[in-house]
């Protein structure tokens, strides 16, 4: 009886083989032996969700978006400390220099200064008003190149007044750069 079964169930699975055939010749995909698993349904949360493993390979993103923290410091120091690229502009005897420098570093990330040779041979004075504005062009194309397009400049409210600083400032504005930073947006606050 067992044997019987057996053949019987043996009969059946080639007959359906059997039937497949047909639909295999004919290039069509058709499945006899089993059924093809059903997807799950998509969930709009499924739009929400970020990679654990996800990198961010654009670090300046949200500096740029203004969402990055800026680290405040102490209210009484001065110059403050929350920017993301601050400029520094000094003049010595015998030299102007310019430097931009990052929150997270005090190294600058982008300088230029008249002991440079390439911007010392085109002047007639390393320490001259031409020379501020010299150095203010060549550092707002070396910021532009460097994706730096926004940064705080505050100078000594004494120094700021010169001819030298306003003729820096107006060849940094000439070159495409905002000496100005946005204000921090807090997200759920």
């Amino acid at each position: 009886m067992a044997l019987s079964g057996i053949c019987r169930s043996v009969r059946q699975v080639f007959g359906q083989i059997h039937q497949c055939r047909p639909t295999v010749a004919l290039n069509q995909t058709g499945r006899c032996l089993s059924q093809a698993a059903s997807e799950p349904e998509p969930s709009a949360d499924d739009n929400e969700a970020v990679n654990p493993t996800f990198e961010n390979r654009n670090p300046r993103n949200l500096e740029q978006l203004a969402l990055a923290v800026k680290d405040r410091g102490w209210k009484t120091s001065w110059p403050h400390r929350e920017f993301y690229h601050r400029l520094v502009f000094s003049r010595t005897q015998h030299h102007v220099t310019a430097e931009v420098f990052s929150s997270t570093s005090s190294d600058p990330v982008v300088s230029c200064s008249t002991k440079e040779w390439a911007v010392k041979k085109e002047l007639p004075s390393t320490r001259c008003v031409a020379a501020c504005q010299a150095v203010g062009e060549v550092l707002a194309q070396r910021c532009q190149q460097a994706g730096i397009t926004r940064m705080v400049y505050r100078e000594i409210p004494w120094a700021y007044r010169s001819n030298a600083v306003q003729s820096f400032r107006t060849a940094m504005k000439g070159g495409g750069i905002i000496l100005s930073e946005p204000k921090r947006k807090y997200i759920g606050t």
